[in-house]
């Protein structure tokens, strides 16, 4: 079954805000409730290589990648990034603990990963800054004509 543009569109908003309020709401933990001394503490304990500079890197990451998914804004490199991110999360805090996120699992991390590459490869679809930058979707873009 095939969607129509403006129901593809309006999902995809729905994705990228509902996908960009988790990813905002880390960040903003990270930087101002959890403070970046506290964040590279926790990182350092887990493991995670230049703790302080790696806790730079998470909470800039999520609190403007998750801004930019909310108003899709250069989903590309915001999806892109937030990946590599969870990437990090992944493999240096939650691969050990399974997969349920009440035990430390990334399950949490798994499906924000997977959001933010679907996001990055799909586009921000209409209802976006890039949509309203460029004037068009990215796949149009991409097209060329015979």
């Amino acid at each position: 079954m095939v969607f129509p543009s403006s129901v593809r569109d309006i999902a995809l908003l729905l994705t990228r805000v509902a996908v960009g309020v988790v990813f905002f709401a880390h960040g903003w933990q990270k930087l101002f409730t959890n403070g970046i001394d506290g964040t590279a503490a926790f990182f350092d304990q887990a493991g995670v290589p230049a703790a302080t500079a790696s806790a730079w890197f998470a909470a800039v990451v999520e609190l403007a990648g998750g801004a930019a998914l909310i108003l899709g804004l250069a989903m590309p490199v915001a999806g892109l990034l937030l990946l590599i991110n969870m990437i990090g999360a992944y493999a240096f805090v939650h691969a050990g603990s399974g997969l349920f996120a009440d035990k430390g699992g990334y399950e949490l991390v798994l499906v924000l990963g997977a959001a933010a590459l679907s996001l990055a490869v799909i586009g921000a679809g209409r209802f976006s800054l890039d949509h309203l930058l460029t004037g068009r979707r990215p796949a149009q873009r991409q097209r060329v004509s015979a």
